[in-house]
């Protein structure tokens, strides 16, 4: 299985994101996908995820992001994509797309066996 994320860089505060993630070697379809970041010195937290069905954000979970934050997946391209608005330095972070079997969200990291390397995203004001 392969994930990998693309899009991280360097943003302003109050501008917007686009992560990519595009897998190869699953069953597309058959998989939830989530987003997860770490900021520096903290635990891995789950920003959203968007189950086999949807084509757009099944759940959002991170407080902190709830009403900026959009995912979608394209079953064609087998990508997955994370929209963030409004952005905030805490924003900051190595953002993670990553796969769960049974194509049901989870805020749970225990449930993605599949894991994209991640990519950084740094919000600056």
């Amino acid at each position: 299985v392969q994930m990998e994320e693309s899009g991280g860089g360097s943003f302003q505060t109050g501008g917007s994101l686009r992560l990519s993630c595009s897998v190869a070697g699953l069953s597309f379809r058959e998989y939830a996908m989530g987003w997860f970041r770490q900021a520096p010195g903290k635990g891995r937290e789950a920003i959203g995820c968007i189950d086999y069905r949807s084509r757009s954000t099944t759940a959002a979970y991170a407080a902190s992001v709830k009403g900026r934050v959009a995912i979608s997946r394209d079953s064609a391209e087998w990508t997955v994509s994370l929209r963030i608005d409004s952005l905030r330095p805490e924003d900051t972070g190595i953002y993670y797309c990553a796969a769960a079997r049974g194509g049901y969200c989870s805020e749970s990291p225990t449930e993605y066996p599949f894991w994209g390397q991640g990519t950084q995203v740094t919000v600056s004001s």
